[in-house]
């Protein structure tokens, strides 16, 4: 089923072939995979997150959703007895209401234990939080690489190679069928990996291909604890964004409730389809303003389908239970 070159199907492709096929030329670790995460300054389409299954199993308790970064600097730093949380935990860098306030957000999830003790509020924790990341890789999605996609890619991802907050930076594009792929002529940095992907025939493990390895990266500059402190922090707010949100979190920002919108296989992935336009639709199109957004019949749903819901609800139940069964690797 042809797909055309759309941008946002193309990157839920890629991130459905790193689901079923990472790495490309080797043993499968045990790895998770979002997109469009990042930072202020940078932000990448697709992000594969190694891991640690049994640092990863260790991680649970602290629940399925993600962590931010207030209330990770709690659970990493909660100690073993109860402790006055201005004792128990380092200096934010920010006023300690947010601390506070932060504090009661994790007791009510059930991440950190406190009391009151006179006018003190303590914290002890439930459970060591594990150094659960082994690697973070960054991948960008390009279909059509031409010189002035390149021109424009080259500049990011000198930054990533410069900074090195990811261990590895791709860039993956459709094949061409050329003799050199045209990616390989382009002014990329030679630091960045290059994957070649055909997608025309539906997405399995064998859908893509290696054309340039990445080199693995460091960071340069300052040695200072502090900084590689603040590096190593940053990394596990990305892969807490990558544990839970996932890659197929697109039905937030599209109308599965629409009686037009389907999901239709592609090999080994489910794509979203609009029925009324015949093709794969983009998540800046498909809603509410859409010309052909219909709303589901209320029949639709008492003809068969869950009373909470009717096809709507079942597309994102769909996809919510494909990505705690993929996304949660290491879970028995």
């Amino acid at each position: 089923m042809p797909t055309g070159r759309s941008e946002f199907i193309y990157e839920l492709q890629v991130c459905r072939w790193a689901e079923l096929a990472w790495p490309p030329d080797g043993e499968t670790p045990a790895h998770l995979v979002a997109r469009q995460l990042g930072t202020k300054r940078r932000r990448w389409d697709t992000v594969v997150v190694e891991v640690d299954p049994d640092k990863l199993a260790a991680r649970q308790p602290f629940g399925d959703r993600e962590l931010d970064s207030d209330l990770l600097h709690i659970v990493r730093h909660a100690p073993t007895d109860w402790a006055f949380y201005r004792d128990a935990l380092p200096h934010p860098g920010y006023p300690w209401r947010y601390v506070r306030e932060a504090i009661h957000r994790a007791d009510d999830r059930g991440i950190v234990h406190t009391r009151r003790n006179g006018n003190r509020i303590e914290i002890k924790r439930i459970a060591p939080y594990p150094d659960w990341v082994d690697r973070l890789i960054a991948v960008e999605n390009k279909p059509d690489l031409d010189a002035s996609a390149a021109r424009q890619l080259a500049d990011q991802l000198q930054h990533d190679v410069d900074t090195a907050l990811a261990d590895e930076v791709w860039v993956a594009t459709a094949k061409t069928g050329q003799r050199v792929e045209p990616a390989l002529l382009e002014s990329l940095p030679v630091e960045a990996g290059i994957l070649t992907t055909e997608f025309d025939g539906g997405v399995d493990a064998e859908a893509a291909a290696v054309e340039w390895y990445p080199t693995r990266l460091s960071a340069t500059g300052s040695d200072d604890s502090n900084s590689n402190a603040d590096q190593h922090s940053r990394r596990l707010e990305l892969a807490e964004r990558a544990y839970g949100r996932g890659w197929r979190n697109y039905d937030r920002t599209m109308r599965p409730d629409c009686r037009f919108f389907e999901l239709r296989g592609n090999g080994r992935a489910l794509l979203p389809w609009c029925a009324a336009k015949e093709c794969h639709q983009s998540s800046t199109v498909c809603g509410s303003s859409c010309g052909e957004f219909q709303p589901e019949p209320p029949a639709w749903r008492t003809r068969g389908w869950p009373i909470e819901g009717g096809p709507g609800k079942g597309i994102k139940g769909l996809l919510a239970d494909r990505a705690e069964r993929e996304n949660r690797p290491g879970r028995n």
